[in-house]
């Protein structure tokens, strides 16, 4: 078969090139695999008398999620997210980050076809665990996430996963059209830069399906929900720039050590303050029943360090989500460091 291609020539790529070792490249090949076997065609689960009520309703609202995708929203039309697969675990993968302990920039990883990444995916938890334990022993901070979906970049048709099916309607959409966005526009080893933009294409596709197919209280609920996740990241990346200054300054280590304590401990007080005005909702409870270190702030700004800078991109394109597309991969194609200036100057205020 045609994947099965495409994974020979992965397989062959990743051990002539590529600085993971080829143990990590069998995992990574092994579990994409048992992903794509996985798959049925989301028609076929539909007529299956076993699927349940809710599965079923869930994939009828990826249907019509994903034929909105490409009618309006100008994503690729293809059979990613046209057929499903039930992995009988949480996640599909889990990430890890690592920093040093007194620094926020990630550690990095090469991969053949991604490029150079801040995070190691696993299929198996306990191998993300045990490669973060290693990570620990010498010296890093770690944090491991579980992510409930990715995008092959297009080599292969994903499928619709059981580790999101089950989402709200607003973060299904969300999730669905973040990951198309990957295979619009990627830059091999500039993270920043592809979460940044796929996240502008999440927002802006939600909120279009929303005001196209949605009922006033589900907008007035994401638009609040957008406005919690926003305060958390600016309440977040400003702890974050006060860490940096201090791991950047004159002071010993052990005086660094110990603001980064301090920081830390402030960081949880002012989210206790912030959640007060959040009406009983806690959405980011569990990121702070976490021990937090310099890599749980590195993985939230990977995220959202460009994300106005698109959004002032998209603006300049009148909203005309193709033009914002084709100016996204003009930038694309620059060198890293002009690539930078021109989302910084993007983000500048105008006077």
């Amino acid at each position: 078969m045609k994947y099965r291609r495409r994974l020979l020539a992965l397989l062959l790529f990743a051990i002539i090139g590529g600085c993971a070792s080829p143990a990590y490249y069998l995992h990574a090949v092994s579990g994409q695999v048992e992903l794509l076997n996985k798959r049925r065609p989301v028609e076929e689960v539909l007529s299956d008398p076993a699927t349940t009520p809710q599965t079923r309703r869930q994939l009828e609202l990826v249907r019509r999620l994903r034929d909105f995708a490409s009618r309006e929203l100008g994503l690729p039309d293809n059979r990613s997210y046209r057929t499903y697969a039930d992995l009988e675990r949480p996640f599909v993968v889990w990430n890890v980050f690592a920093t040093p302990e007194l620094s926020l920039e990630p550690k990095r990883w090469c991969f053949v076809f991604a490029g150079c990444v801040s995070y190691r995916g696993y299929f198996a938890q306990d191998e993300a665990e045990k490669f973060a334990a290693g990570l620990k022993q010498d010296g890093y901070d770690v944090y491991i996430g579980g992510v409930p979906a990715y995008s092959t970049l297009g080599w292969f048709n994903d499928p619709v996963l059981n580790t999101f099916i089950h989402r709200s309607e607003a973060d299904l959409a969300g999730l669905l059209f973040h990951e198309l966005a990957h295979q619009v526009v990627y830059v091999g080893g500039d993270t920043t830069f592809n979460e940044s933009f796929a996240t502008v294409v999440e927002l802006e596709g939600v909120q279009r399906w929303f005001e196209r197919h949605g009922t006033a209280p589900q907008a007035e609920a994401y638009r609040q929900k957008l406005r919690r996740r926003e305060q958390f990241t600016v309440l977040v990346l400003k702890h974050r720039a006060r860490l940096a200054e201090i791991y950047a300054s004159n002071l010993g280590d052990a005086e660094k050590r110990s603001a980064k304590g301090r920081i830390f401990g402030e960081l949880r007080n002012d989210y206790a303050a912030l959640k007060a005005g959040w009406n009983g909702h806690a959405d980011f409870d569990k990121w702070f029943e976490q021990d937090l270190n310099n890599a749980h702030l590195a993985a939230i700004g990977l995220y959202h360090q460009h994300v106005m800078a698109f959004q002032e991109l998209l603006m300049q394109q009148n909203g005309d989500l193709v033009s914002f597309y084709s100016s996204a991969k003009e930038m694309m194609n620059l060198p890293k460091t002009e690539r930078t200036m021109a989302l910084r100057k993007l983000s500048q205020p105008v006077n």
